[in-house]
């Protein structure tokens, strides 16, 4: 599979991130976007992420660059410390998925590049689009994982979290320190969980059971009220409440919005139907599957009402900040941090603990899943008849019942006349199909995902 852009950034196997490519895509991005005269580069902790992160830098020095290296760090801290600095960035990343493969995200001035911005590099990279040979100068920012974690320790205070023991699963995330500075500035007591010097690849979105297992042992074992942990490059959060059972990203994002006090919300057609049905938001807007395009709807709410206190999250619990909310400046990328501190200061401050505040809004359940691996035309090939032939789509989901509705704003999403939601989506640069699901209970909603996830294993394998 060759690199390719996706929902976040340009991925594909290591070994065809060659130098080569890799200078070729920076200089591309320098060529076709704005840089603001200056490259902040970060980078997740895959054993290949040093190696292409020194290609990224070389090739913005040749270009004739400031290069600003922040080293190994989040994905919404370099955003922090290039947004601050007016300046570019690119993180080395490959996510979630396995240390054979990596990735590189692109940031302009002034935040996460947009669809028509990636058409630009993908057409520059194509042309050999170049900026004129000169030398540029490198320096080192060691302190921007620290002033991340600084915002928010500030913004919340030292006694947010007192009282709580929050276990941290450090496993190869890249903000494994970040979450247990933070949480401690917030007056947590930390236990620092499964450190690994492997590259293990945890997605947040598709917890898988051993995991879930550990979580709620770890939870029994050491008396936590919670277990945190991100992706490996900490763009999206993963939190248990005190059983050790995973709280899904889009239930973080509403209960994070309601306790900042927001009142327009941007989140993609995968997220939880319940986002329509909380009380306090004065509107929804429902958007394609990807951050740039959540981030588009919020511009787009901005553009009309410049003081609107708009926010957006995905189903992965990635968590976009629109407005100044009390002492936390605009954040529009997708931040882990603020997910995971948000929920458990809410429900602290409330008396409850976090499945009880959980409780409180209305009762819709998700889940979801990938097919790894799959052959991507079949994939493709699949989804085209699903969406193209009534009776193809009623054979395939007669099981859940008869079908009331679809929606194809992002693969195709079919809402049953009894109210269940089955979602099949493959992904834009990775050998995966998503499977969301929705229903009246979560063993349902895993139930409907398991069942498809067979299907489409026979189907595509």
């Amino acid at each position: 599979m060759a690199p390719s852009f996706g929902t976040s950034g340009l991925r594909g196997l290591v070994t065809e991130l060659t130098p080569e490519l890799v200078a070729r895509y920076t200089h591309a991005f320098l060529a076709a976007c704005p840089n603001g005269g200056a490259l902040f580069v970060g980078r997740d902790l895959r054993p290949s992420s040093p190696r292409i992160a020194e290609n990224v830098i070389e090739a913005a020095l040749s270009a004739g660059l400031r290069v600003v290296d922040c080293g190994a760090l989040s994905t919404p801290a370099l955003a922090l410390a290039s947004l601050g600095a007016k300046a570019s960035a690119i993180m080395i990343t490959g996510s979630h998925i396995p240390a054979d493969r990596n990735g590189l995200k692109f940031y302009v001035p002034s935040g996460e590049i947009s669809k028509a911005d990636e058409a630009a590099i993908v057409a520059a990279a194509e042309n050999g689009s170049t900026l004129p040979m000169s030398k540029g100068t490198l320096e080192a920012a060691p302190q921007a994982a620290a002033t991340y974690v600084e915002r928010y320790a500030a913004a919340f205070g030292p006694a947010a979290l007192g009282e709580l023991r929050i276990g941290v699963y450090r496993h190869s995330s890249v903000a494994r320190d970040e979450m247990e500075a933070a949480l401690r500035a917030l007056g947590a007591e930390v236990v620092s969980l499964a450190h690994s010097d492997t590259f293990i690849p945890v997605d947040t979105e598709a917890v898988d059971p051993a995991t879930r297992s550990m979580l709620a042992q770890w939870c029994k074992e050491y008396g936590l009220d919670s277990v945190v942990s991100t992706d490996g490059d900490a763009d999206r959060p993963m939190v248990t409440d005190a059983a050790g059972v995973v709280v899904p990203g889009d239930i973080l994002g509403v209960l994070t919005a309601l306790h900042l006090g927001a009142t327009e919300i941007c989140t993609p057609v995968s997220s939880n139907d319940m986002v329509n049905l909380v009380a306090g938001f004065d509107a929804v807007h429902m958007t394609r599957i990807g951050s740039p395009f959540v981030i588009a709807a919020m511009e787009e709410v901005l553009a009309h009402n410049p003081m609107a206190k708009v926010v957006g999250f995905e189903a992965n619990g990635g968590f976009l900040l629109g407005y100044q909310a009390g002492m936390l400046a605009p954040l529009m990328t997708r931040d882990s941090l603020l997910p995971i501190i948000a929920p458990l200061v809410a429900a602290k401050a409330t008396g409850k603990t976090l499945r009880e505040t959980i409780g409180t809004l209305p009762p819709v359940f998700t889940a979801a899943d990938r097919v790894q691996e799959i052959d991507r035309e079949k994939a493709g090939a699949l989804l085209a008849e699903l969406i193209g032939s009534a009776s193809a789509r009623d054979d395939f989901f007669k099981s859940t019942g008869d079908i009331a509705s679809l929606d194809l704003t992002d693969g195709l999403r079919v809402k049953t006349t009894k109210g269940e939601v089955v979602h099949l989506r493959p992904s834009g640069n990775a050998p995966e199909f998503r499977v969301y699901a929705q229903a009246a209970t979560t063993a349902r909603a895993e139930e409907i995902v398991a069942q498809y996830m067979r299907m489409l294993s026979e189907r595509l394998g």
